[in-house]
């Protein structure tokens, strides 16, 4: 009598790592956003340019996290990753010009939507439903 073994699951384990730290570096900055936004406000003025330095950072960054979800959506086969990691980088572009042309009634909400956003994927790429491959 032929046990049979059970077939081997392939979890993205480097993928889900990498998609972890940059998120989590990602989280970090964008909760930085506010505070430096409140030191300009509070008479440092230093604070904005660190405001303004932070947040280009922020994009370039995104360009990082595009890669990465990229490299966890073909290993996880969860293709909505990617699309969401485009989406977080136009959105902090739109961020960036809502900034410079001092639209603030949109810069200040669309600041809390990112920093949110950011809170709640990395929630998610903690989970162990992060690590589970979809079929």
């Amino acid at each position: 009598m032929e046990t049979m073994t059970p077939p081997v699951v392939r979890r993205p384990r480097l993928s889900l790592w990498l998609l972890r730290a940059v998120l989590t570096v990602h989280l970090v900055a964008a909760a930085g956003q506010p505070v430096f936004a409140g030191l300009f406000l509070t008479g440092d003025l230093d604070a904005i340019t660190a405001h303004g330095v932070v947040g280009s950072t922020l994009a370039a960054w995104d360009l990082l996290l595009i890669g990465t979800a990229i490299g966890y959506g073909l290993a996880a086969r969860r293709w909505w990753v990617p699309f969401a990691a485009v989406g977080v980088f136009l959105l902090v572009g739109f961020q960036i010009g809502f900034g410079y042309a001092r639209e603030l009634q949109l810069h200040v909400p669309l600041g809390v939507a990112i920093t949110t956003l950011s809170v709640l994927a990395v929630i998610w790429v903690w989970t162990p439903a992060a690590a589970r491959r979809r079929s």
